[in-house]
């Protein structure tokens, strides 16, 4: 696949080119550099945020927007996903990670972002910055109602508890 967002060289700027890499396919390739230049994305988390209980589930709305959505933010550079995690739960809401784990991650082309999400036990009062416009705890069923329908938040969301139903 010929990648056809990225037409310039991120060292040299000088136009790509495809050329074939054998088991990659048409690759964006530098002349100039005589480097193949793989793509670029973002890389983000998002998280499933359980009381201690386990039996709530905190949504978020943000940017205005009228559904609840998990909390996201992307990966800071020299930053893995986990402390990401812990760094955008605790900036944007005041709370403390006791625990996560790993669910699943899915390209999320709007952004072009690999966005990684955990599900995660939180302890603390919730203090919401800026960024928060609206927050609630639901019931896990209620939590399934509320979140935006069709969203990549509600897939990592019904994806996470239909693995906790079968075990």
């Amino acid at each position: 696949m010929f990648y056809k967002t990225m037409t310039y060289c991120p060292e040299c700027g000088h136009p790509l080119e495809k050329k074939f890499l054998k088991d990659e396919g048409d690759i964006p390739y530098c002349s100039q550099c005589n480097s193949f230049r793989f793509p670029v994305f973002n890389t983000a988390i998002s998280a499933i945020l359980f009381n201690e209980s386990h039996d709530k589930i905190l949504l978020i709305k943000q940017y205005k927007m009228t559904e609840h959505i998990l909390l996201a933010g992307y990966v800071s550079q020299g930053e893995n996903a986990e402390a990401t995690v812990a760094r955008e739960i605790n900036e944007e809401l005041g709370l403390k990670v006791k625990s996560l784990t790993f669910n699943a991650t899915k390209y999320y082309e709007r952004s072009n972002s690999l966005m990684i999400n955990f599900a995660v036990t939180v302890s603390g009062a919730v203090t919401p910055n800026h960024e928060i416009d609206d927050w609630d705890w639901f019931s896990i069923e209620d939590a399934k109602k509320a979140i935006k329908d069709g969203s990549l938040a509600e897939s990592f969301l019904l994806e996470f508890l239909a693995k906790i139903k079968k075990d």
